[in-house]
């Protein structure tokens, strides 16, 4: 399969297939449950949620562990992490493409995307920008490394394939409409439920 840009080849492929080998445990999925009940605290319960980049699903599984009948579906590049969705058997939809194709008339009440945006040509970012808001009907979580300006970051020795910078903020000057809800930091060296050194943003859209 070609892609649009070197970003999307990378995850893709062999990469993507350790990244997704490396980035699953139960202790992993325990602290990104303990994240989302934050989130809930916040947006309540929600009938559905579609995730750009889930990866193998530990998000989605984190969701479902709290709120076990809302539909869960997921857009995923890489084969082997999609095998690993469909054997975990918990979503409604899985789309194995790049987030950057995807089109659908469904609309999903969340729309998220968690440490996917830093690996995006950042020539990009306005369409997948675009495709979180179009496919949601309420919330918007996003939740990646924060710089207050735009700033390339050496990858495990790859140039080109990590990118901080406002993504919300981008976000929101984009669509006038997006209320901030709530935001927070999670330090990797948290004493009780460590994550990445990730800053999310709860973004909700005005009726």
């Amino acid at each position: 399969m070609s892609y649009k840009t070197e970003q999307e080849s990378f995850w893709a492929g062999e990469f993507g297939d350790e990244y997704s080998q490396r980035n699953n445990s139960d202790a992993l999925l325990v602290n990104k449950t303990a994240f989302f009940s934050k989130v809930l605290q916040r947006t309540g319960q929600f009938q559905s949620v579609l995730e750009l980049g889930s990866n193998i699903g530990l998000n989605l599984k984190a969701i479902h562990r709290l709120l076990p009948s809302t539909e869960l579906s997921a857009i995923e590049i890489n084969a082997f992490a999609k095998e690993q969705l469909e054997k975990w058997g918990g979503c409604k939809d899985i789309f194995h493409q790049s987030a950057l194709d995807f089109e659908s008339e469904t609309r999903y009440e969340m729309t998220m995307i968690l440490g996917v945006l830093i690996h995006i040509n950042p020539k990009e970012l306005p369409q997948m920008y675009q495709k979180l808001y179009d496919h949601s009907n309420r919330w918007i979580l996003l939740s990646e490394s924060y710089n207050p300006t735009p700033v390339e970051v050496n990858y495990r020795g790859n140039e080109g394939r990590y990118f901080k910078r406002d993504f919300a903020g981008e976000m929101m000057a984009k669509y006038p409409d997006l209320t901030l809800v709530d935001y927070g930091f999670i330090y990797h060296g948290d004493p009780a439920f460590p994550l990445d050194d990730t800053t999310w943003f709860l973004m909700e859209k005005r009726k």
